[in-house]
């Protein structure tokens, strides 16, 4: 065996999205879609890494550098994404990788590389980040009937309370109503709003593995969705509801929508996605039956200290949040895309 690590070009976008599309841990976060989508929308520099024996790919990782006066120099794997973290089929190709990112690391004299690993097969050793729990659901074909009967008493009879208004979903036609519903939530929230153009490029890098969707109260925008699709898989990764509307539950009718179209157009397994132990969004999920279970990050500490905390419940951010909340819409929509690219 003649293994060597390389960094990956664009005529080796193709045998990179193959092998993350066979690999059982792969994800959308680990396709190329993601890397241009990214590399199209935030100054971060990419460093994609592999390890061939021969033609033949046997290990991955997606890495950028993290360049800003908030984190410093970071290698992540991936930005903005809920995971990342290395792929790989032999163990000789993932020690040869990880000593790989380990130098690479050290000649970019970065603070820390941080991997947002999907499962425990993907860890390399290093100490963890043990901060997000990560909720899926299996779905198969099925009525709506049986789909209520299925869920926890307390989420069934907040499906049943919207089913009594008049809600209906459909494919957004453009990203208008989409954007200003999530940056209208993002301002209540405290955080930082995507610059528009970067929801715009990763629907059009990721193509059919992308969509979005808009949840009405007879001809109101309730909700809205963006939907990344890959494999047998839907992850419901950014949604919005419209505040005004909260008595109706549009939330509740948005993921009994979705779950119910999941299941019946092919898939298997919803992602709910991460969310922080403890919060709210934590709750939320917890009530539709999911299976839960802890995302298994690492940080490897290079020229940092100490494992770093950019989370928003960190008590040194709530002044920044509670200001931001007290910000116009126009201003928080023109200031979000500086301030969203200091937390990757």
């Amino acid at each position: 065996m003649s293994l060597r690590v390389c960094h990956l070009q664009e005529d080796g976008f193709p045998s990179w999205d193959e092998f993350v599309t066979r690999h059982a841990h792969g994800t959308c976060f680990h396709l190329t879609a993601w890397l241009r989508t990214i590399a199209s929308a935030f100054p971060f520099q990419p460093h994609y890494m592999s390890v061939y024996d021969g033609s033949e790919c046997q290990a991955i990782v997606p890495l950028f550098l993290v360049d800003n006066w908030m984190m410093g120099r970071v290698l992540l794997s991936s930005p903005f994404a809920v995971y990342g973290g290395m792929l790989a089929t032999s163990g000789e190709a993932k020690q040869l990788l990880r000593d790989a990112i380990i130098h690479l690391g050290s000649k970019l004299e970065v603070q820390y590389i941080e991997l947002r690993n999907h499962d425990e097969s993907q860890c390399l050793g290093f100490p963890r980040l043990e901060r997000y729990l990560d909720y899926t659901q299996t779905v198969q074909p099925m009525t709506g009937e049986e789909l209520l009967q299925q869920l926890p008493k307390k989420t069934r009879n907040m499906v049943r309370k919207s089913l009594k208004s008049d809600f209906s979903s459909r494919p957004a036609r453009n990203l208008d109503g989409f954007y200003d519903l999530l940056s209208r939530n993002y301002r209540r929230l405290g955080t930082p709003i995507f610059p528009k153009h970067f929801f715009a490029t990763l629907l059009a890098e990721f193509g059919p593995g992308a969509d979005v969707r808009e949840i009405l109260l007879g001809d109101r925008l309730a909700a809205v969705s963006l939907n990344l699709l890959f494999r047998e898989q839907m992850h419901t990764y950014y949604a919005a509801s419209l505040f005004a509307l909260r008595q109706f539950a549009p939330n509740n009718f948005l993921y009994y929508d979705h779950l119910l179209w999941a299941g019946n157009n092919g898939y298997t397994l919803f992602d709910f996605g991460r969310s922080k132990v403890d919060s709210g969004n934590s709750d939320f999920k917890r009530h539709w039956d999911t299976t839960i279970r802890p995302l298994p990050y690492e940080v490897l500490l290079v020229k940092r200290k100490e494992l770093p905390n950019f989370n928003p419940n960190n008590p040194k951010f709530d002044l920044a949040i509670r200001l931001w909340r007290l910000l116009p819409l126009g201003l928080t929509r023109a200031l979000g895309p500086h301030m969203v690219k200091l937390f990757p």
